[in-house]
């Protein structure tokens, strides 16, 4: 990175795309959150992400984001967006305002444990698996989906906030949209049948293909490269 002004521009430049492609869906911009995903990225990129005006953002793994926010989280909103492994759950209770990637009940169980300890309620999103490749993670078809989501909605210390995809890497754009597609429909599906507490937030959508994913109904894009660089 080259400095916060250069980062400011890019950040404009992207919420300007955010904006056409929720314009072309019918969609008000407002509609759509951006968060920076840091993983792999120094604490300096941080440290410049707070100052060109970002506030949201998620890491992959609970350690790398430790060191860099330790500190930080009451003046930014921390998502794990990576896979988490139950023994990292009392970590992850204390450090994330959120965790995106619940894909068992065992895990929501353990996470719920650990948030009941400190006395906290903290907000959830189940992964689902919409390209089916084994390199991912998430609930991988709609009855695991259900079931997971019904021991999240089971949890006292745990809010079940929507779902999130990760789309096909290296997908054409037809099957990218394909499971941007699939998850939307199964986001209204259970927002219609079950009606949970606050069911609004459909993450999906990264540097390659957020734009699609906003016109597809994304209400969270994670962007890394597209705002910081190609990671080392």
């Amino acid at each position: 990175m080259s400095g916060v002004g250069d980062l400011g521009s890019r950040v404009a430049g992207i919420r300007d795309r955010i904006a056409a492609a929720a314009a072309r869906a019918g969609r008000e911009p407002s509609a759509v959150r951006l968060m920076a995903v840091t993983k792999t990225f120094p604490p300096s990129i941080v440290e410049e992400a707070l100052a060109a005006g970002l506030t949201l953002f998620g890491e992959n793994r609970v350690a790398e984001a430790s060191a860099k926010y330790t500190g930080l989280t009451d003046t930014c909103e921390l998502h794990l967006v990576g896979h988490l492994q139950r023994n990292k759950a009392a970590a992850a209770a204390a450090l994330f305002a959120c965790v995106q990637s619940i894909d068992k009940p065992e895990t929501a169980e353990a996470l719920a444990r650990h948030c009941a300890a400190i006395g906290r309620r903290m907000d959830v999103l189940v992964e689902y698996n919409t390209s089916g490749e084994a390199s991912k993670s998430g609930v991988t078809d709609r009855d695991t989906l259900l079931a997971c989501l019904d021991a999240v909605q089971g949890l006292a210390s745990l809010r079940l906030r929507g779902l999130m995809t990760v789309g096909p890497v290296g997908g054409d754009t037809l099957e990218v949209r394909r499971s941007f597609r699939l998850l939307c429909r199964l986001f209204e599906e259970v927002r219609a049948d079950r009606k949970p507490e606050a069911f609004d937030t459909l993450s999906m959508g990264m540097s390659g293909d957020f734009e699609a994913a906003v016109e597809e109904g994304s209400t969270l894009v994670r962007l890394g490269t597209a705002l910081f660089g190609a990671r080392a």
